[in-house]
């Protein structure tokens, strides 16, 4: 569906510059699909195409299969779900999320004994402060990267610590047809190491290069299950694209990357204690923003092992 809200038939561009203003195509969902309701739970959209709250879902009580067949719906029409007042446990939000595939082990963030080895904690205060705070797509250095995410929140500050979402869809769509031509077909490399060589000794760093090598994606991913064309790189992991000059490479990356600061693209995200986020790695890039320091900010996350992207 799309939704045009201005007179204008085509963007207006800035002279020497890649600036846009004016109509932008915001498709929530998929070519052919339908708007339908929801039967089961009341959605409450917190944009007009990404991001939604769920009404009437207890994530601790168990989940039928017509109850998760329609959450999935929700999760492919909406992207990012949410859902406040959640009393769960670690365990209640693994077995949530085992009901989408089988669950991540992070290779670079260590559980303490406590844990169980699927699940990241995020534990932020005056002596560690944030840093997740670029956008990015969970673990796209693996051949497979995360399917979905599932984040809880268990402390949070008195004032910011929010998380915005991008739909890579809309990002995709909205780039000028030259640009969808010329990246046809592209791949690119993803590496770890730019994000995470600082916890490591060299050693260690060059163990875990054997171990995850550098991987190739599309830059422009089809989503398995809506067919949905979405832009998949991002400045976390992404680290050139393949068979172009570096030069070329990197101005072409940097241009692609500031597709997912567009608001019109995005959806912001207010915590709450026992708020619980569940998002759809393929479709979207995340930000966490690290404004709270000093003061405390804890969470829990479970990601589910996806597919090779194609």
């Amino acid at each position: 569906m799309s939704q045009i809200h201005s007179h204008y038939s085509r963007p207006l561009k800035f002279e020497n510059r890649e600036d846009y203003v004016g109509p932008r195509i915001l498709r929530r969902l998929p070519e052919g699909v339908e708007e339908r309701p929801y039967l089961l739970f009341e959605v409450r959209p917190l944009s007009p195409i990404i991001g939604a709250e769920i009404i009437g879902v207890d994530l601790g009580k168990p989940i039928t299969s017509e109850l998760q067949a329609e959450l999935n719906r929700a999760l492919l029409e909406w992207k990012v779900l949410f859902f406040r007042n959640q009393k769960i446990t670690s365990e209640q939000q693994r077995a949530f999320a085992r009901l989408w595939g089988e669950l991540e082990v992070h290779p670079f963030y260590s559980t303490s004994p406590d844990q169980s080895k699927e699940i990241v904690r995020f534990a932020r205060d005056n002596k560690q402060a944030g840093y997740e705070n670029i956008w990015h797509a969970d673990v796209t250095f693996r051949s497979n990267p995360a399917k979905a995410s599932v984040l809880r929140l268990i402390e949070v500050p008195p004032v910011g610590g929010d998380t915005l979402w991008a739909d890579m869809g809309a990002a995709y769509d909205n780039l000028p047809d030259e640009i969808k031509e010329r990246i046809d077909g592209l791949t690119a490399l993803h590496d770890f190491t730019p994000s995470f060589s600082h916890l490591m000794t060299p050693e260690e760093l060059a163990i875990k290069q054997k171990e995850f090598p550098a991987v190739e994606h599309p830059v422009v991913r089809t989503h398995p299950e809506t067919g949905r064309k979405t832009l998949f790189v991002n400045p976390s992991f992404t680290t050139r694209i393949v068979g172009l000059e570096p030069e070329e490479s990197e101005k072409l990356l940097q241009y692609l990357f500031r597709q997912a600061h567009i608001p019109e693209y995005q959806v912001r995200f207010h915590w709450e204690k026992n708020s619980v986020a569940f998002w759809d790695n393929r479709a979207t890039q995340h930000y966490a923003v690290s404004d709270y320091y000093p003061y405390p900010r804890k969470a829990e996350r479970v990601a589910i092992v996806g597919d090779r992207p194609f």
